[in-house]
């Protein structure tokens, strides 16, 4: 008996040794993140990472760039397989950029910009802030900068005249900073991130004020290249996605990103965001 279950040990042993080192030998996925996060933060982004790897039965690898200009050119030249990117770049690049999921927040795939000044301001609206100082996020942001820029557009009216001073920041956790010590007067942010950051920082939202909601636009989605949409890797990332709020590690990161889930995208989710790209080109 005893030597039956030292094989049957043996056996099992060998069993997932085998495993592993197929899992090992699979090569590492490469999933590349924008400033959509809040400033990158390395438990939140590690919590990610651990549950997409269980997930894909592979390591993944989370490639970090400033702009989003940098992660969607790794993306377009084949230097990672996928990339959590921003409405706006993806249509940009919808000639070669495909969809494989994108986020749940608070039970829609849509989000909002958020115009912001300093809570003490008396701003109302985007006309009083003629004249003043801004920060963007990245000139590649639907919510950190085309949704203003299009706004603004629709007044007859110009980024560079309309204010006397604008900088990009690269990143919405910066914007916010921006405008809550005084650099700037006012800013452009996505309305997650500062809903986030007022439910984790509570005391620097709160030095500032949100005095426009733009319209509900499609939530930054997760993308590949159309030529690698159908590969193992991908799919296997797809359902992955679609599949984290069923264990505990994917609860835990989904929680901590302050979204509900993943799901497919549905037909014109983006469709605002590209009525906007065609009023600023107009």
């Amino acid at each position: 008996m005893d030597a039956v279950i030292c094989r049957r040990s043996l056996i099992g042993t060998g069993l997932a040794a085998l495993l592993a080192s197929r899992a090992s030998a699979q090569p590492i996925f490469r999933l590349g993140l924008t400033p959509v996060f809040l400033d990158n933060n390395a438990a939140v982004i590690d919590g990610l990472r651990s549950a997409l790897s269980r997930g894909m039965g592979r390591e993944i690898e989370l490639v970090q760039r400033r702009t989003y200009q940098e992660v969607t050119g790794l993306l377009l030249e084949r230097g990672i397989d996928a990339a959590w990117l921003c409405g706006y770049p993806y249509l940009q690049h919808a000639d070669t950029l495909e969809l494989v999921a994108v986020p749940v927040w608070r039970g829609e795939t849509k989000y909002q910009s958020y115009l912001i000044v300093a809570a003490e301001d008396e701003a109302t609206g985007l006309d009083d802030l003629r004249g003043g100082t801004h920060a963007f996020s990245d000139p590649d942001s639907n919510s950190g900068y085309l949704v203003t820029a299009t706004d603004l557009r629709r007044m007859n009216e110009q980024v560079e005249n309309f204010f006397r001073k604008s900088i990009f920041t690269f990143g919405h956790r910066n914007v916010v900073r921006a405008v809550a010590d005084g650099l700037v007067r006012s800013g452009s942010v996505d309305g997650y991130v500062w809903e986030a950051l007022a439910s984790i920082e509570p005391d620097l939202t709160a030095r500032t004020r949100v005095i426009a909601r733009s319209e509900w636009l499609g939530f930054p989605p997760v993308c590949a290249r159309q030529d690698s949409i159908a590969s193992e890797p991908v799919q296997a990332l797809q359902t992955a996605l679609l599949s984290l709020e069923t264990t505990d590690e994917g609860r835990q990161a989904l929680a901590s990103l302050q979204i509900d889930g993943f799901q497919l995208t549905v037909p014109g989710l983006f469709d605002g965001i590209a009525d906007r790209m065609r009023d600023l080109d107009a």
